[in-house]
């Protein structure tokens, strides 16, 4: 190349701003959920903050937001009821409008027998909240997301749903159904501007983890290549690149994020 050969341009910095946007976050009031909503606060999406059974914790969360300049509410829902996902949605858009991403992180991780004594109301009741509750959230958010032409589903998966977990199928089973839902959807909803991913944690130091500390925390180091446990905002901060127009080229794709722990 000569001296007076032009240079090619620089291409344009994506954004991760989300000035403008407006996001739910499933299971909203604490740990990964409450990272996630700080996160995409301080990014400019005006955030709703989801609770079943923690108000006051949202309430707090959300009042914390507006405290610092950003725009967010609490909504309670019963994912677990067949209308809950719905309701839901249909008071987001009451609040903000409209509708741009959505956080499936709710869940519930609950210790349970081995497969051969498990009940039926364990295994239906871990695949309500862990699974079923984002398929119904997806499905009542996309008629907005496509009318709109841009959107991001975001699924929070466990690392269970790639190592199984002994008396823990039903939770596993769930989360690793996420995969399935994530890959499918991402196909059906590209060509409308929405993007579907899938973000799984490792051990996050959460009051989901805290109980087993005493017990598990020198086998977990072991099994942990940065040997340490991970904290809510280092899974938020992926979740909130996934919802932004930087990460516009990444659907159907699954972002580990363990410290190594899983490596796929």
């Amino acid at each position: 190349m000569s001296e007076n050969t032009p240079l090619p341009a620089l291409p344009p910095v994506l954004s991760t701003s989300l000035a403008g946007r407006a996001a739910l976050v499933t299971g909203g009031s604490g740990g990964i959920g409450a990272a996630t909503c700080a996160a995409l606060a301080a990014a400019g999406a005006a955030v709703v903050v989801h609770y079943s059974a923690h108000r006051a914790e949202a309430e707090r969360l959300a009042d914390h937001i507006q405290a610092a300049g950003g725009t967010a509410v609490a909504l309670g829902a019963d994912l677990t009821e067949p209308v809950g996902a719905s309701r839901l949605i249909e008071a987001t858009l009451a609040h903000f409008s409209r509708l741009d991403i959505l956080v499936n992180n709710a869940g519930q991780y609950t210790d349970g027998p081995a497969v051969a004594a498990m009940s039926d109301d364990q295994w239906e009741r871990s695949l309500a909240i862990n699974l079923t509750a984002a398929f119904r959230c997806a499905r009542a958010c996309l008629p907005f997301m496509k009318a709109s032409g841009w959107g991001r589903i975001i699924n929070v998966t466990s690392q269970a749903a790639y190592t199984g977990s002994a008396n823990h199928a039903h939770y596993a089973a769930a989360k690793a159904g996420l995969a399935g839902f994530t890959y499918s959807l991402a196909k059906e909803v590209a060509a409308y501007g929405i993007t579907v991913n899938l973000v799984a944690p490792g051990r996050i130091l959460t009051d989901m983890v805290r109980p087993h500390l005493e017990q598990r925390l020198e086998e977990w180091m072991r099994q942990t290549p940065l040997r340490r446990l991970g904290q809510p905002e280092e899974v938020a901060a992926p979740i909130a690149f996934l919802a932004s127009e930087a990460a516009s080229y990444i659907t159907g794709a699954t972002l580990h994020v363990n410290g190594g722990l899983l490596m796929a």
